[in-house]
């Protein structure tokens, strides 16, 4: 009989220590994160070859969720059990849910609508996801068939503002690329020994649709704690495409109820943008800064569990099945329009909230996209972007 997981010699404080170097140093949002963990497991470590590192790309890419940050779980966990899994989690989370937590409690009494930075901030936020949508679209839906699904996607989310229209759309978008899309070549691999047990798998996937279907029953019956940590484990357990994709998700969780608002929630994903590691991280502020109690410190640390909680229990319920189901052609097909799906959401968040909650005069435009110029040309750092879009901001505040 398999063992639930496997833990090698020293293993999980090595996953540890470059896990945190990962999350003190990985700039640039999910795309580069992706760049910034093949250099250190695949080139500096050799913890897996680059077939398997592109078949684990692949999985994280299908689940809902953080790619990135289920990419690190996953790798951790066939370096060292679900132990590993942990630990990867834990070092390129921690350092930006700290930097996050913090900006959202020394601004969480005070008025930021005014603030020129703040209005900066928002400036870098169009920036950055008209930038992650150009490369999102570039790999995602290369041909016209799929930048069709995309558009359709874009036109449907943005006519049907409910918070379950993402999970409608990427439903589509998985049925019209079974029916219709050619299925992508898969990567060539062998079979590889799973460090989770199917039994485990089985538990694990069971507990996630238990807790998505159950808690808004708990939610219904209970106080705020239940409420925050129900929006939060739904935005995680609902958002296909991780990254910037939460976007629209979060903020009809958040700031349709009235629990944090316009102006907040976009300084907020501004300051994300301006950490390395996760952007999922941006549940920590989100949670910091929400009306209802709990927020504060307990309020943070409800948010970050509950949305990165999905992404736990669907990589260890995954691993053990993914050799099987990845060499389904109608799988790989339906993979296809869900991803083309997804750039169509994000498409959307990028004209509202983003471009409508920023954008409200001629130099506004001239400064939001300097930033995307400064962004495409993958010189400059997404951090710079926003340092000096805030400046921006600020100097025109003042003008």
């Amino acid at each position: 009989m398999r063992a639930p997981f496997v833990i090698r010699d020293r293993s999980v404080p090595e996953v540890l220590r470059s896990s945190l170097t990962l999350g003190l140093t990985s700039f640039g949002g999910p795309v580069a994160h992706l760049g910034y963990f093949r250099r250190e497991y695949v080139t500096r470590r050799g913890w897996l070859d680059e077939s398997t590192f592109a078949d684990l790309v692949a999985l994280c890419q299908f689940l809902p969720g953080p790619a990135s940050s289920q990419l690190g779980i996953a790798i951790g966990t066939r370096r060292a059990g679900i132990p590993g899994g942990i630990a990867a989690w834990i070092g390129f989370t921690l350092p930006s849910a700290i930097a996050l937590t913090l900006a959202g409690l020394l601004t969480s009494s005070t008025d930021l609508s005014g603030a020129g930075w703040v209005h900066g901030l928002k400036l870098a936020a169009v920036a950055v996801v008209a930038q992650a949508v150009w490369a999102m679209a570039g790999r995602l839906a290369p041909d016209w068939t799929r930048r069709a699904v995309a558009v359709a996607a874009a036109v449907i989310a943005l006519a049907w503002t409910t918070p379950f229209s993402q999970v409608a759309i990427i439903a589509g978008g998985a049925v019209i690329g079974r029916l219709v899309l050619a299925a992508p070549t898969p990567v060539a691999t062998g079979p590889e020994p799973s460090p989770v047990s199917r039994r485990i798998g089985v538990v694990c996937l069971t507990l996630f649709i238990a807790l998505l279907l159950g808690l808004p029953l708990l939610r219904a019956a209970d106080g705020q704690p239940i409420a925050l940590f129900e929006a939060f484990y739904r935005s995680g357990a609902l958002v296909f495409g991780g990254g910037h994709v939460v976007l629209p998700l979060l903020h009809t969780t958040v700031v349709d109820p009235g629990w944090v608002t316009d102006d907040r929630f976009l300084a907020g994903y501004g300051l994300a943008q301006a950490v390395p590691g996760p952007l999922f991280t941006f549940a920590a502020y989100l949670g910091a800064v929400s009306a209802p109690a709990p927020n504060g410190l307990p309020g943070a640390t409800i948010a970050l569990g509950a949305i990165f909680l999905p992404s736990f229990l669907l990589i260890f319920g995954a691993l053990p099945f993914w050799d099987w189901l990845r060499e389904s052609v109608g799988f790989r097909r339906a993979l296809a329009g869900t991803n083309a799906a997804v750039v169509g959401i994000l498409l959307a968040a990028l004209y509202t909230p983003v471009w409508t909650g920023a954008i409200s005069a001629p130099i506004d435009i001239a400064v939001a996209a300097g930033g995307l110029v400064l962004l495409l040309t993958g010189r400059v750092p997404p951090i710079a972007v926003v340092v000096l879009s805030a400046l921006a901001g600020q100097v025109l505040a003042s003008a």
